[in-house]
C-alpha cells in the first residue's frame, strides 16, 4: 500500500515534469500516478510489452499512462 502511494506520487511528479510542467501537488501527483498505472498497464498490454515486475517497472509503466492521460487532458481542455 505505502509503495504504491508512493510510487504513484513519484509518476505524476515525473509526468508532468516531463511534459513540461511542474509537479501538481502532492494530492494531484498521486492520483495522476495512480491512474498513470491503470491507463500504462492497459497500454503496454495491448502493444504486447511486460517488463519483470520491479519497483523501477512499476514507475515506468505509471509514468508511461500519467503522461498519456496529462497529455489527453490538455487536448480536452482546449
Amino acid at each position: 500500500m505505502i509503495e504504491s502511494i508512493i510510487i504513484g506520487i513519484l509518476a505524476g511528479f515525473l509526468a508532468a515534469k516531463l511534459t513540461g510542467g511542474e509537479g501538481k501537488g502532492c494530492w494531484i501527483d498521486l492520483l495522476l500516478g495512480l491512474v498513470g498505472g491503470v491507463v500504462g498497464r492497459w497500454l503496454l498490454s495491448l502493444l504486447g510489452i511486460s517488463w519483470e515486475p520491479s519497483w523501477l517497472s512499476n514507475i515506468g509503466t505509471a509514468t508511461i499512462g500519467a503522461v498519456v492521460v496529462l497529455w489527453l487532458w490538455a487536448k480536452l481542455k482546449k
